[in-house]
Formats: structure tokens, C-alpha cells, sequence
């Protein structure tokens, strides 16, 4: 797995506490996943996070789910939930201590569901990569395709983003340019976009395909001179500071 910037973990008394109150419920490899690589975003649509036990509990008021007989938990039963996590669309993933159930809250459905887990007996620090990638496959029936990658929140990344205007080079012809002047360590390429991955930077440059004109830099505070140089680089191919 290809860690993007350095992690910040949990430290070993963060780590006692949550063992000693959670350890049952959570998943399999999740405190040892934030003991090794803190929180962070993993591969661009799961946000890996501490235990809240507040977040869902205004959603009990709220009739955002079904809950007839087929329902997991009850709607009073969403203030009990912890959730773990949540994806870029606003879904939750969370368990419910009562039932050591493991549950998807979707943002865009109304049916709350139980997680049932095939990944067997694997340990690790990376299990939990694992656990997510069945999750994904199990909640939107197939595969993410496509290199596995890990963003920690260091509280110390900077952003910079320029326009392509229309009419010059189109930006698959540009992020093509620029792997060639700078090479990545890791490349993330769909339709829709590309993150060219540097060490370095402690970050990437995307470029929005979807946009069609955006670009952006993501780097880190101590990055150095690395992402002047490759603002400079954009701007000579026809960017503009936004």
C-alpha cells in the first residue's frame, strides 16, 4: 500500500484505551490499521477515523432510514452507534455495541445495513485495506480497480489549484507532459481524473478530467522547493493561478 505523506498513529495510550473499550465490536485490523497510519482517506473514498459516538446520534431524530422488520437496529438505536468511518458521499460505516454489529448508513438509500465479512483469519496492519476493499466490493458490486493508496490527515497539507484554459493542450495531454518531466512513484488514472503521486511533495498533483480545465497541487508544509518548481513548470504550459 502506498502511504502519500507520513502518518500521524495512534500513540500507545490511544491505543490501550480503544483496545480496552472496543476491541470486541470493531473490525478485524482497525486499531491496529490507526495504530500504524492514523487517520486518513483510503484510496480516495473510505475516511478512516477514530471511534465518534456522537456524530449519528441527531440522526435519530431524523426518518432518513426505513426500520420495519428488516431493519438491523431500531431509529433509537442509531444514538448507540460509533461510527468508524465515512466515504466522500456522506455514507457512514459504524458499529452498534449492543449487537456487535457492523453497519452501513448510506446517505443515499433507505435501508440501513449489516456487514457480514468473509476476509478470514488474516492479521496484520494492513488487514484492515482489506476489510474496506470487501466492503467496497460488497456495497457497490464489483472490484475498485485501480492502485492501492492511503492519505493520512497530517494537519499539515497544503493545496494549490490553476485552470487550463480551453483551447491550449487538454489535460490528458498535460498530466501526460508532466510524468514525463517529473516522474511519479505512483500513477491513479480513470476517465475521470489523474493523481500523479510524489514522494516528495508529500502529495500529488491531480488533474480533473470530469473539469476538463482544473489542476491542483497537494503537498505537504516541508515539501521544499519541490512544488514551486512544478507550479512554475504548470504556469509555462499555459495554467493560471485560480
Amino acid at each position: 500500500m502506498y502511504i502519500v505523506s507520513q502518518p500521524k498513529p495512534l500513540t500507545d495510550g490511544q491505543y490501550q484505551a480503544l483496545s480496552e473499550q472496543y476491541a470486541a465490536i470493531f473490525p478485524q485490523g482497525y486499531l491496529r490499521f490507526l495504530q500504524r497510519f492514523g487517520e486518513g482517506t483510503y484510496r480516495g473514498w473510505m475516511n478512516v477515523q477514530l471511534p465518534d459516538r456522537e456524530v449519528l446520534e441527531p440522526f435519530a431524530e431524523y426518518d432518513l432510514w426505513e426500520h420495519d422488520e428488516s431493519s438491523p437496529i431500531t431509529q433509537q438505536q442509531i444514538t448507540q452507534c460509533v461510527a468508524i468511518g465515512t466515504t466522500v458521499d456522506g455514507d457512514f460505516l459504524a458499529v452498534h455495541p449492543p449487537t456487535s454489529q457492523l453497519l452501513w448508513l448510506p446517505r443515499h438509500a433507505e435501508q440501513i445495513e449489516t456487514l457480514s465479512l468473509q476476509l478470514g483469519e488474516q492479521q496484520g496492519e494492513e488487514t484492515y485495506a482489506l476489510v474496506l476493499d470487501e466492503i467496497y466490493s460488497r456495497i457497490y458490486g464489483g472490484q475498485r480497480e485501480g492502485a492501492v493508496y492511503y492519505e493520512p490527515w497530517t494537519g499539515s497539507r497544503n493545496h494549490m489549484f490553476l485552470r487550463l484554459p480551453p483551447g491550449t493542450l487538454s489535460l490528458q495531454e498535460l498530466s501526460g507532459m508532466c510524468r514525463a518531466a517529473f516522474t511519479p512513484d505512483l500513477i491513479v488514472e480513470s476517465s475521470y481524473s489523474c493523481h500523479l503521486f510524489y514522494r516528495e511533495l508529500g502529495g500529488y498533483v491531480r488533474y480533473n478530467y470530469a473539469n476538463k480545465q482544473e489542476v491542483a497541487i497537494m503537498y505537504e508544509q516541508d515539501a521544499g522547493q519541490i512544488h514551486s518548481t512544478m507550479e512554475q513548470w504548470l504556469l509555462s504550459k499555459g495554467c493560471q493561478p485560480v
